[in-house]
């Protein structure tokens, strides 16, 4: 009778073994295949985790406004602003401070769309010239408060103590300066005709607003959570400003800054009509509304384009400082 394996011990060890073998193939093969899965579920193998990367405020207000017609409408008439700014040439051929007194107050021509004003200019050429004093103008001086306002008003709401009492009296102070007559009584014994004069007064003027939203903003931060976390870890002072504070207390700086421009170009063009502002031969938007004031009734075009072109700008940056408010204000979602 042949050796069965029931008959020989040495039989039954190979059958054994592969079927421990197996036994562990499959255990493993199992094992491969839920841990293949588990990484295959959000979060690790509980499910509790987070599904996506954790979006930020600034990504989620980038979502939004790339979604909000008002925001692409005035980016697109801001970014057309910027880039005749820099280069008028592209649209504007001519030489804005070449005039032919013989076509005074002439109307719309071939080749000069606008007209001419009471100087014999094309009325054209200087309203795209005159773009980039008011765009230099209303970003230099945001630029400017926003920066003073946003460092002072910062440190204020930081630190607190006499620093915060004495600067909000100071920004009390500033606060009961009329903007306009301020202008006149500060620009009119300037006798330089740079545009630097007048964005210095408006740093001058502007910082107090910046500073007292930062203020409140840096207070209201200060007292979260995470910046009391760091602070009983033995962070420093301009740790928790720089890492903590500063990019979740930046907001309503840039949201009020973004309005504030266009509100500081029109009052570029105001202080410039009221002749203490920019003077000539500078090329404004101001300057020739000035100028055309003294003729509307013979010559309405010299003052409508200009005027309308200084509309659309502010209206622009108002639309635009609107949407981002919109987007970083988190009761509005």
């Amino acid at each position: 009778m042949p050796p069965g394996p029931h008959l020989s011990g040495g039989g039954r060890a190979p059958e054994d073994g592969a079927i421990a073998a197996t036994g562990m193939g499959g255990a493993m093969d199992l094992a491969t295949e839920e841990g293949a899965s588990l990484q295959k579920v959000p979060g690790g193998p509980d499910g509790t985790g987070p599904q996506d990367r954790p979006r930020s405020l600034w990504s989620d207000a980038w979502r939004d406004l790339r979604r909000n017609p008002v925001f692409i409408i005035s980016g697109l008439v801001i970014l057309f602003l910027v880039v005749i700014s820099l280069w008028p040439s592209l649209i504007a051929s001519g030489n804005p401070l070449k005039c032919d007194l013989a076509k005074s107050q002439e109307g719309s021509q071939p080749g000069h769309p606008f007209g001419y004003n009471g100087q014999g200019c094309d009325v054209y050429t200087r309203t795209v010239y005159g773009a980039r004093v008011s765009v230099t103008v209303g970003v230099c001086a945001t630029l400017g408060v926003a920066i003073l306002g946003s460092v002072l008003g910062g440190l204020a709401g930081f630190f607190g103590g006499a620093w915060d009492a004495v600067l909000s009296r100071i920004t009390d102070i500033f606060f009961a300066i009329p903007v306009v007559l301020g202008g006149l009584v500060l620009l009119s014994v300037v006798t330089s005709s740079t545009i630097w004069p007048v964005i210095g007064f408006m740093v001058l003027l502007g910082w107090p607003q910046i500073s007292r939203i930062a203020r409140g903003s840096v207070i209201t931060t200060k007292q979260n959570d995470y910046v009391q976390a760091a602070r009983a870890l033995g962070a420093s002072n301009s740790r928790m400003l720089l890492r903590h504070i500063t990019p979740n207390a930046i907001a309503p700086v840039i949201v009020v800054a973004t309005i504030a421009l266009g509100t500081y170009i029109s009052l570029e063009a105001t202080l410039s009509f009221l002749g203490v502002g920019l003077k000539p031969p500078t090329v404004s938007w101001g300057i020739d509304i000035s100028s055309a004031s003294q003729y509307i009734r013979t010559a309405p075009h010299a003052l409508l384009w200009p005027a309308g072109a200084l509309a659309v700008t502010v209206l622009a940056f108002i639309m635009l400082g609107d949407a981002v408010r919109d987007a970083l204000d988190p009761k509005l979602r």
